[in-house]
């Protein structure tokens, strides 16, 4: 549950949904980030710090840059915890769509459905 509590505060923040938004692309600079962001470098290496120790992206060394790419790995508890509720809301607007038809039905002068 602290690894999800810890994905949650990590995106809870909009600059570090963005980050995770841009880097579904694929693999980023903290240079580029900061050109995408128009944030200075150590306010875009703060946000990447979060993001990592939540396990959300991971950083390399490549010469003298250091890539950011997302950790898909890093989501799937949150996937899995938002299942169980992406279950209940389709049985939800399955159990709805059956009564807006039963309703539409019973209108009169309305012709059953075959």
């Amino acid at each position: 549950m602290e690894s999800l509590n810890q994905t949650f505060a990590a995106l809870a923040d909009p600059t570090r949904r963005g980050i995770v938004a841009h880097l579904i692309r694929g693999e980023a600079t903290v240079s580029e980030l900061v050109q995408q962001f128009d944030l200075t470098q150590p306010t875009i290496s703060s946000h990447l710090k979060v993001l990592e120790s939540a396990g959300l992206i991971s950083r390399s060394r490549k010469a003298q840059t250091r890539p950011c790419k997302l950790e898909p790995d890093g989501l799937q508890a949150l996937d899995a915890w938002l299942e169980r509720f992406r279950t209940v809301w389709e049985g939800n607007f399955e159990r709805l769509d059956a009564l807006l038809d039963d309703l539409q039905d019973r209108q009169p002068g309305k012709e059953k459905k075959p």
